[in-house]
């Protein structure tokens, strides 16, 4: 049967499932404004649309504390496949919703998929992508966030428009029933096409199931040659790492509860925390309210128009994460975001009125300029968090965590960002009925609490392999100072290519990938005696 082996292609096609996500996002902000939706389910706002819009996140928040349980057991590629069908089921409840409880059930399972795959796509693309793209590619899961928002956008615009359009009182229901049947399709692409994508390689390697690892590691790097070096070296320091964690014995669980790990723990739980608090979701579930109260041109366009930028500012972050680094991006994001924030409620304190609309209690009237700044501001934050936040807050949860702890830390991590966005789907409508620009403030004070909190503890984590994170978190400096210490995947492939290291493989008269040295051998073995390998002895000893 084929096999994909191009590490681009597998993982920009798992990120569909982060494109589910941004289905269900555009799926609900884009009907909020038709009058199909409105007459059907009695014209929620305030605390009944809140309530709505959570109940996906809140699904997805169970997801993900279920997903590392599937991935672990039954491997990566599977638990993406259970999302699928979850989705699936999902969608068809949504689309043949009757009333309010039956679409928030549908939208609770939907979040069910969405919690697994948000936590699971990164796990699987960073443990099948070489560190040197990394960042790259887990940041293909943003980006197919912000595909799936924005096709789904123009679905429900298009949608919008039967009948006599979103302002006409008898809409016909096809104005929300299509773009939430439509939503099923990707999901179906997904599932299909995982039957033709390798497992993980550090999944095979920890059920013990080391011939098929190194034949995965092989097809994605070298063209099916187990021989070459690179897949050695990675197959080496898999191996170490793998036997370091049994030499353990300890449960994965327990792990997450050592101060090393649950600093790190920690770390990614609040980088998560803080994407969603930096106030990003108010502008896509609710973008429609916050455009009617800017009160210039059609909600429902100069949306749009957000949703593009979305897309193509997250392009620039795919293609120099991994040159500039992660610190620098939730560094200066989270400073411009809250320039941005401050700038808007400022705007709309000082130049805007109450308004007697149904939609919203706060609006600027007659200036122009004041309602373009208000959606400039809009603009420019949507492009900082596109360049910055958004594809690294789910790069670098990723790759922080040891083999045997990262699908159940990574699980964590996602669980907080349902967590806050449920907070949020649920609180915001009343916050821009109640506090309207005041809610401005409040958010832009959360980016600023972060920019601080990522200049003081995130340290730097490109151009180090999974197995390297030990070594990034527990060196003792401070998280402003860059280790300057080699790869030691590269200086395994180095060994190898001159001879000095000879990797048995399984298979390949090796056994269980134990490594035998050639007569050089005592070059390896002085290096590991070296002053650095004993300071990473006894950090380890330290678990």
């Amino acid at each position: 049967m084929f096999q994909a082996n191009n590490v681009y292609f597998i993982c920009a096609f798992a990120a569909i499932g982060g494109g589910l996500f941004g289905f269900d996002i555009s799926s609900m902000s884009g009907v909020l404004g038709t009058q199909a939706y409105k007459r059907y389910f009695g014209n929620p706002v305030s605390y009944q649309q809140g309530g709505i819009t959570a109940s996906m996140p809140a699904g997805s928040l169970v997801g993900s504390l279920a997903s590392s349980f599937i991935a672990d057991k039954y491997s990566r590629k599977v638990a993406l496949q259970v999302a699928c069908i979850l989705w699936i089921i999902g969608s068809i409840i949504q689309c043949a919703s009757t009333g309010v409880g039956m679409l928030c059930a549908g939208r609770v399972i939907a979040g069910l998929c969405v919690g697994i795959a948000s936590s699971i796509v990164p796990v699987y693309q960073s443990e099948v992508a070489p560190k040197e793209i990394r960042g790259r590619v887990v940041s293909l899961q943003q980006w197919a966030i912000t595909w799936g928002i924005l096709i789904q956008y123009f679905i429900q615009y298009g949608a919008a428009q039967v009948g006599g359009g979103p302002d006409d009182l008898n809409q016909p229901e096809a104005a929300f029933r299509i773009p939430w049947a439509i939503q099923m399709i990707p999901a179906f692409i997904l599932l299909i096409g995982l039957f033709f994508f390798p497992y993980s390689p550090r999944w095979l390697a920890s059920k013990d199931r080391w011939e098929e690892a190194i034949k995965v590691l092989a097809l994605l790097h070298a063209n099916g040659d187990v021989n070459h070096p690179k897949v050695l070296a990675e197959y080496k320091e898999i191996e170490e790492a793998l036997r370091f964690e049994k030499q353990e014995a300890v449960s994965s669980f327990n792990a997450l509860a050592r101060p090393r790990i649950f600093k790190r723990v920690l770390l990614g739980m609040s980088i998560q925390m803080w994407s969603q608090l930096c106030g990003m979701n108010i502008m896509m579930y609710y973008i429609v309210y916050i455009m009617e109260a800017a009160n210039i041109a059609s909600p429902l366009t100069t949306a749009s128009i957000q949703y593009v930028i979305n897309v193509v500012l997250t392009l620039p972050a795919i293609l120099y994460l991994d040159k500039f680094g992660r610190r620098p991006a939730l560094i200066f994001g989270a400073f411009f975001m809250m320039v941005f924030l401050f700038t808007s409620g400022a705007l709309q304190a000082v130049y805007g009125q109450p308004s007697a609309s149904s939609d919203v209690t706060w609006i600027v009237l007659d200036n122009t300029p004041v309602s373009a700044g208000i959606i400039a501001c809009s603009y420019l934050f949507v492009a900082v968090f596109a360049t910055t936040w958004g594809p690294t807050s789910w790069t670098y949860p990723a790759e922080i965590f040891p083999s045997k702890v990262r699908a159940k830390a990574v699980s964590l991590s996602t669980a907080s960002n349902w967590f806050w966005n449920m907070i949020l789907a649920f609180a915001v409508p009343p916050l821009l009925w109640s506090i309207n620009w005041k809610m401005y403030m409040i958010f832009a004070a959360f980016n600023g609490a972060a920019c601080v909190h990522m200049a003081l503890l995130a340290p730097e984590t490109k151009g180090y392999t999974l197995e390297e994170m030990d070594e990034v978190f527990d060196s003792g400096l401070p998280a402003w100072k860059t280790r300057t210490n080699p790869s030691h995947l590269d200086q395994l492939r180095e060994d190898i290519e001159k001879g000095e290291l000879n990797v048995a493989v399984p298979g390949n008269g090796g056994g269980n990938a134990m490594a035998a040295t050639t007569a050089a051998t005592t070059t390896t073995e002085n290096a590991a005696t070296s002053p650095a390998a004993g300071e990473d002895k006894e950090t380890k000893a330290a678990v």
